[in-house]
């Protein structure tokens, strides 16, 4: 293949064939084509982007370039949900157990975080024993005996896309609709599903900071998910203020278990069910989303979640006894301190970006893929925007691995609170479904 000639066309707004997609990756994966080369289509496709059946192609090349999933038939639907990442996003983590509570397979192959947005696994790799990276026949098994599994994909699963985001990173490319597409969707489409729910934010700590930019990135998704085969919907939710009350990796575990007892922040309760009830009529197991949410709230409210997660966890190396202590403490890190409010009023402001910020400085996140995680640090007990708050009262805490930085992230996090007189009108967390219902 005359890969120059490919690079051209696009850097001159053509169109690339199927066929021709589909040899490029094949060929970049077996590593017949030279990274810099790719880093230019890659750069020529930032700029002329990619049509619906390009990106198609791309997705389902990058998908076929190693194993898919394969699972035995099965009366309950295989389902997922993704999300382009938020502070404190933790939804993952009960909606799995819950789903497979309402009679789903859940094959929820997850990612790590970079940056102030934090990273399913990385929050995984908190629990003693945990093991988030499993052979294909245990993923499978898993998903058949208990219903659920949360883990990373295999060296074997979409090798494509690995390479590529590799050079997507270092080339600048990554804010690509159809590249942040393919990436998404052909790890996606390697689980086999009957079913997915995107969960696309907006916002000052969201990768997509306005709701046009995410409303096209949504579109975009849902389009090519259907087409692709999978039922896929998306919802535009709110990132601006970080979903429920803790970010950092050990701390959004213990609020995510909070959540599975019935417990927790309200608006975290509301994602983890809105998704599931979307995810019951996508699949025809609800006729309509009042009824969906009833089932999911039901089943959320009952012992079963907390059960499925505990025998999810444990399949996976968890150590049950010494997680439940960890549970039980307060904090796990060295130093703790508070942020209070200095004057009476109401939260008008949280600030997720300023908050995520100051996680990732903490330990909490990082800044290159081969940086180490703290996975104790962080912030909790955050005061959400129109609550009513005393002087004194607390806004947050910070959990730190020693009083310098402790201090540090306190001093960060004055500015990312403001208190208002009176309340301020809500934005709603859910801001639009895409397609419409």
């Amino acid at each position: 293949m005359n890969f120059l000639s490919l690079i051209e066309k696009k850097r001159g707004g053509g169109l690339l064939t199927p066929e021709q997609i589909r040899e490029l990756v094949r060929e970049f994966t077996a590593g017949q084509i030279p990274e810099y080369q790719m880093a230019a289509m890659l750069m020529a496709i930032y700029f002329r982007g990619l049509d619906t059946t390009e990106t198609a192609a791309l997705t389902l090349a990058m998908r076929d370039s190693g194993d898919v999933l394969k699972f035995p038939r099965d009366r309950r639907p295989l389902v997922d949900k993704h999300s382009t990442g938020g502070i404190g996003d933790k939804v993952s983590l009960p909606l799995a157990p819950l789903l497979a509570c309402l009679g789903f397979r859940v094959p929820m192959i997850s990612g790590r975080g970079l940056g102030i947005t934090g990273g399913t696994l990385d929050k995984l790799d908190a629990i003693p024993g945990f093991k988030t990276l499993l052979p294909t026949a245990q993923i499978v098994a898993q998903v058949q005996q208990i219903g659920c599994v949360i883990c990373g994909q295999t060296d074997k699963m979409v090798p494509a896309d690995k390479k590529i985001y590799a050079l997507r990173d270092g080339s600048g490319t990554v804010p690509s609709i159809p590249l942040i597409t393919a990436s998404i969707l052909s790890k996606k489409l390697a689980e086999n599903l009957k079913a997915l729910i995107l969960d696309v934010k907006f916002g000052r700590a969201a990768f997509m900071q306005t709701k046009t930019d995410a409303r096209k990135l949504a579109k975009v998704m849902a389009a090519l998910g259907n087409e692709c085969g999978i039922n896929t919907r998306a919802i535009l939710t709110d990132m601006n203020a970080p979903l429920g009350r803790a970010a950092g990796n050990w701390l959004e575990v213990k609020e995510s278990l909070a959540c599975l007892e019935g417990k927790g922040s309200p608006d975290l309760r509301e994602l983890v069910l809105e998704c599931a009830a979307h995810l019951l009529v996508q699949t025809g197991k609800s006729k309509s989303a009042a009824a969906a949410r009833k089932s999911a709230a039901a089943c959320l409210q009952s012992s079963a979640p907390r059960k499925k997660w505990d025998a999810m966890i444990a399949a996976q190396g968890a150590d049950l006894q010494a997680f439940n202590r960890k549970l039980k403490l307060d904090s796990t890190a060295k130093t703790v301190l508070e942020l209070k409010a200095e004057k009476t009023g109401f939260v008008a402001t949280c600030d997720a970006r300023i908050i995520g910020e100051a996680v990732r400085d903490l330990g909490g996140g990082r800044l290159t893929k081969d940086a180490l995680i703290n996975p104790d640090v962080g912030v909790d007990q955050i005061a959400k925007p129109n609550e009513r708050v005393a002087t004194g009262s607390i806004l947050a805490r910070v959990h730190a691995a020693d009083r310098p930085q402790a201090e540090a992230a306190l001093a960060r996090l004055k500015s990312a609170f403001q208190i208002s007189a009176k309340p301020r009108k809500l934005a709603p967390l859910i801001f639009e479904i895409i397609p419409p219902r």
